[in-house]
C-alpha cells in the first residue's frame, strides 16, 4: 500500500493514479508500484502541484521507461509523467524546439521533414527528456552537440530556461537541477535534404535491426563503454574497450538467470525472455559486472537507471 497519502497531495486537474504498476509503464515490463502516478493536465497543472507538494514527499519524472529497471517492490513516490501537451515539436531557423514528452525518434523524422539534421536520435530509443538528462548519443552525435537550452520546473514551481554549458553534458551524464523535471529542449541542427535525411535515417534503422535484439524486451545499452570516451560525449571507437567486447571475452553472451539473459545477438543488451522479475534482470547484471572484473579488471557501469526497493524475498 502507499506511504503517500492522498491527503499529502494538492488537488490537480490532471490524473492521479494510487498504487500504479510501473512494470505498465517500462520497456523491460517489471516493477512493483509505485505510491501515486501523476500525469499533469498542462503546465500549470504541474508546476501548482511541485510548488505545494510538501518537500517530504518523494518524487521521481520519468519518461517511456526505456532506460529504466522498477525493483519488484515499487518506488515510494510520487512518479510524474508527462505526455499529451509536453510532446510537441517545433521547427524553423535551424532549430528544433521539442517536449520532453516527444519521442526521440518522433523528433528526427519531423526535423528531416524540415531539412533539418537531427537523425542521430532516429535509432535512440526514448523521450527527449530522458535523453537530455543522459546526453544520448548514437554513430558519434550527441545531445551535448546540438543541446542550446532546456526549460525545466524547479521543486519550488518556478520555471526556468538553462543553457546547454550549465547542464555540464557528459559521457551518459547531465546536470540537471536536483528535483527539476525537464519540460522542453531546444536544438540547433544543419541543414540537409530532407530525402537525403530521411535515407541515412532508413540505413541506420537497418544497421542497428541487424546488430541489436530490437524484437525483444530490453532497455538498450546496458552498461556504459568502460573507456574511450571524451567529457563531452564525443566517441573514440576503440574496439576493445567497447562494453559488449569485453562481456563477450568474459564468456556471457546469451548467460541466463531466471528469465532474464545477455543478448545472444548483442551480449550488452539484457532481455526480459517473457516471465524475467526485476531481481532477475538486476541480479544478472551484477553477475556480469563482477565476472567481467574477474576476467579483465574492468568494472562495467550500469547505463540503465535501476530505482526503488526490493521485493519481499530478494536479497540487499
Amino acid at each position: 500500500m502507499s506511504e503517500v497519502s492522498r491527503s499529502q497531495l494538492p488537488d490537480v486537474r490532471g490524473r492521479l493514479t494510487p498504487d500504479k504498476p510501473l512494470s505498465e509503464l517500462t520497456w523491460l515490463r517489471v516493477g512493483g508500484p509505485a505510491d501515486w502516478l501523476f500525469q499533469p493536465a498542462d503546465l500549470e497543472d504541474l508546476r501548482v502541484f511541485l510548488r505545494d507538494v510538501p518537500r517530504d514527499v518523494a518524487m521521481f519524472p520519468i519518461g517511456v521507461g526505456s532506460n529504466l529497471i522498477v525493483r519488484d517492490g515499487g518506488l515510494r513516490a510520487v512518479v510524474i509523467r508527462l505526455g499529451r501537451g509536453f510532446n510537441g515539436i517545433e521547427t524553423g531557423d535551424g532549430r528544433v524546439t521539442a517536449g520532453a514528452a516527444a519521442l526521440d525518434a518522433h523528433v528526427a523524422r519531423k526535423a528531416a521533414d524540415a531539412g533539418l539534421d537531427l537523425t542521430f536520435l532516429r535509432t535512440i530509443p526514448g523521450a527527449i527528456g530522458g535523453a537530455v538528462r543522459m546526453n544520448a548519443g548514437c554513430y558519434g552525435s550527441y545531445v551535448s552537440d546540438h543541446l542550446i537550452e532546456v526549460r525545466v520546473v524547479t521543486r519550488d514551481g518556478d520555471l526556468l530556461t538553462v543553457s546547454a554549458s550549465d547542464l555540464n553534458l557528459g559521457y551518459r551524464s547531465s546536470a540537471v537541477p536536483e528535483g527539476a523535471v525537464i519540460i522542453e529542449a531546444v536544438f540547433r541542427a544543419d541543414a540537409g535534404d530532407p530525402d537525403a535525411l530521411h535515407a541515412r535515417m532508413a540505413e541506420q534503422l537497418a544497421k542497428r535491426d541487424a546488430t541489436q535484439p530490437t524484437k525483444d524486451r530490453t532497455a538498450g545499452s546496458t552498461f556504459r563503454n568502460p573507456a574511450g570516451y571524451s567529457s563531452t560525449g564525443a566517441a573514440d571507437d576503440v574496439h576493445d574497450l567497447k562494453a559488449w567486447k569485453v562481456i563477450e571475452d568474459a564468456g556471457l553472451r546469451g548467460a541466463r538467470r531466471g528469465g532474464a539473459q545477455m543478448s545472444p545477438k548483442h551480449p550488452n543488451f539484457l532481455v526480459n525472455t517473457g516471465a524475467a522479475s526485476a531481481a532477475d534482470l538486476e541480479g544478472l547484471g551484477e553477475e556480469v559486472r563482477k565476472r567481467v572484473f574477474q576476467h579483465s579488471g574492468i568494472e562495467l557501469e550500469w547505463e540503465i537507471k535501476r530505482i526503488g526497493e526490493p521485493g519481499a524475498g530478494d536479497e540487499g
